[in-house]
């Protein structure tokens, strides 16, 4: 059934299923089986590569200045409103098929580049075909407040969404049309400000979406303070959280959805991983994958958090398999090697998994197999023909 029978020692597995046939055996002598990756947070729908606007932001450019200059998710959102479904179901498929070469066997997919309802939903039905179509695990998330619409304010945006996309949502996923686990908003200022997110966040509730947002990224807000209040299972970003907003995390057990690559790529300040630890938040990774931060590469995240968030290698690997299986909802079923969850793996060719960290991109020589409900889905030849050292 895809999940896993047994996790012991050798002997005693030997022992126990010496009767047992099995219909291919894979020696792991000299290397590591971990469980595989889950990417807690990107947005892999998309038309419009913003290639142009990298150069923009080495020359200095700010996010809300691109933004607000008509770039930004404006580009992402005209260019994605014209593509088809099936143009974008075949590059999501494509940076879905990378995702899983790089070791994500569980992904979190966002809508939001539509932000009006044809396009919001066609956004969805194509996450929902992707997920049918392949072996990689989805976390669907409807994400229509990513930005204020051209031509709408925040307040009239807030109530479209809440009057007519989550009704028209609620309705799919009761026919069974599209499945989505959680809702989004982009909490910021000049964005979705506290008091629009508070309503929008609650309503998506109370249609049964898990709260999962984007919070206190480029200004303090007090995200981490409202989704705490609110129950949100998971808050993503965090660069500008306060100290009370970490405590109220910790408290409500909301996972805290740290993202280097943004960081990284914008120059922002570090979101305070060591701080979040420390209080008993739940820390958990996503690569955040979007035409501003394209990096799919989970074990490129993970370096990215030891190095620049100050993680260890250990809290690392453990925010990117249960702890962001925790984000989604899914730790019961995903992100360890445990008796009964599915069998999602990865063989890695060293005998030490740091290998995984300490190889700055050196993921594609390194992972042999990539396993999903106990198929292997792929296989790498390169492994076998080098030592990864």
């Amino acid at each position: 059934d895809g999940c896993i029978k047994a996790v012991g020692q050798a002997d005693v597995i030997r022992s126990q299923f010496s009767e047992a046939t099995f219909e291919r055996i894979i020696d792991c002598s000299g290397k590591c089986v971990l469980p595989g990756l889950v990417d807690a947070h990107t947005h892999p729908v998309w038309a419009g590569d913003r290639v142009h606007e990298f150069a923009m932001k080495l020359a200095g450019a700010s996010y809300m200045e691109i933004h607000q200059a008509g770039g930004g998710i404006h580009f992402t959102v005209e260019h994605t409103r014209k593509a088809s479904e099936d143009e974008l179901l075949a590059t999501l498929q494509q940076r879905l098929g990378r995702m899983l070469r790089a070791g994500s066997t569980l992904v979190e997919c966002k809508s939001g580049y539509g932000l009006d309802l044809e396009s919001e939903l066609k956004m969805l039905r194509v996450i929902e075909r992707a997920r049918k179509s392949m072996d990689v695990g989805i976390s669907s998330t409807y994400c229509g407040a990513h930005a204020v619409p051209k031509g709408k304010t925040a307040t009239e945006a807030t109530d479209d969404i809440i009057n007519n996309h989550l009704p028209k949502l609620k309705e799919l996923k009761l026919s069974g049309e599209v499945h989505v686990n959680n809702i989004d908003v982009f909490c910021e200022k000049g964005v979705f400000d506290l008091e629009s997110t508070r309503r929008i966040l609650q309503a998506g509730k109370d249609i049964g979406l898990q709260i999962n947002f984007h919070g206190d990224e480029l200004h303090p807000m007090k995200s981490a303070e409202l989704g705490a209040e609110l129950g949100a299972r998971a808050i993503s970003h965090l660069e500008e959280v306060s100290d009370e907003g970490i405590v109220a995390m910790a408290r409500a057990k909301c996972a805290a959805v740290l993202l280097p690559t943004t960081a990284y790529m914008l120059r922002l300040k570090q979101p305070q991983a060591r701080k979040m630890l420390e209080e008993g938040v739940i820390v958990a990774l996503g690569s955040d994958f979007n035409p501003n931060a394209y990096c799919y590469s989970m074990p490129m995240v993970m370096h990215l958090a030891c190095v620049n968030m100050k993680m260890s290698m250990n809290e690392a690997l453990a925010a990117a398999t249960i702890n962001a299986a925790y984000a989604l909802g899914k730790s019961d079923t995903h992100g360890s090697l445990e008796v009964g969850k599915q069998g999602d793996l990865l063989i890695i060719n060293s005998s030490r998994w740091e290998h995984l960290i300490y190889q700055f991109g050196g993921h594609e020589a390194l992972i042999n197999y990539v396993i999903v409900k106990g198929k292997v889905i792929y296989e790498n030849e390169r492994c076998e023909t080098m030592s990864s050292y």
